[in-house]
């Protein structure tokens, strides 16, 4: 069991994240459970900088973004282009996200290496 304390009306847990009551925002959110691809994209001051790509894990999407688990942290509004999988098994579409926010898992590797939970929002 994950102690719990009360703030302000936000649940905190040891982990230090909040937790809200209302479900208000998550209501439309599916669970989705695949290996995606993305690619991180290059800041505009440095095109000579090297595309990362890699693959995460969908945990679940929204028409207004996605969360996945990555073995690594990405910056605080990076761009990354998602290979998000569609009802074709085939198709993947490429959709452009930033990321919104990141949290560490509090178990596995204690040497700052992932695994992270990351908040992506699509970009229209």
């Amino acid at each position: 069991m994950i102690p719990l304390q009360r703030r302000h009306g936000v649940t905190q847990t040891e982990w230090g994240w909040p937790m809200t009551d209302s479900q208000k925002s998550h209501s439309e959110r599916a669970a989705l459970l695949r290996p995606i691809l993305y690619e991180m994209t290059t800041p505009v001051e440095d095109p000579s900088a090297s595309i990362h790509s890699g693959k995460a894990l969908s945990l679940n999407i929204s028409s207004g973004g996605m969360l996945v688990l990555m073995d690594q942290v990405p910056a605080i509004e990076q761009v990354l282009k998602v290979y998000v999988p569609t009802p074709i098994t085939a198709a993947e579409t490429p959709t452009l996200a930033e990321v919104r926010w990141t949290r560490k898992l509090p178990f596995g590797r204690n040497n700052g290496a992932g695994p992270y939970f990351v908040g992506l929002k699509f970009m229209f």
